[in-house]
């Protein structure tokens, strides 16, 4: 999962695993490894807004009772560092999600393949 995490091919490591922002490639450029198989759907998306909204709703809190900023520029400020960090995470959750699937087989991932072969990380 730490090679989906950092959008590398969740086989070798090596090769991108992202040919755009979330458009998983069909293939490994290194190593050849099939990657259309994986099916992340809304996952990644449901996990990046719960994550976020945990993160930012304390940081709104605190902001909000020691500061006592003007609500207009709180949720300016607030906005702008949700959509960044929802943006910053969300190809990162994805690829994680992908490396999962890889990981345990699932959706077609391994094939005619022996289970564990190729598993290395």
């Amino acid at each position: 999962m730490r090679r989906g995490w950092r959008r590398r091919c969740p086989s070798c490591g090596a090769g991108p695993a992202f040919s755009g922002y979330l458009k998983v490639r069909p293939a490994c450029p290194a190593c050849g490894e099939d990657l259309h198989h994986q099916r992340a759907d809304d996952g990644p998306a449901y996990l990046t807004i719960l994550l976020v909204g945990h993160l930012m709703a304390p940081v709104l809190h605190v902001s909000f009772v020691a500061f006592e900023p003007d609500p207009l520029i709180l949720a300016t400020i607030l906005c702008l560092a949700f959509g960044g960090l929802s943006l910053w995470l969300l190809p990162r959750i994805k690829g994680a999600f992908v490396a999962l699937q890889w990981a345990k087989r699932m959706h077609g991932f391994g094939e005619g393949r022996p289970a564990g072969a190729g598993v290395d990380g």
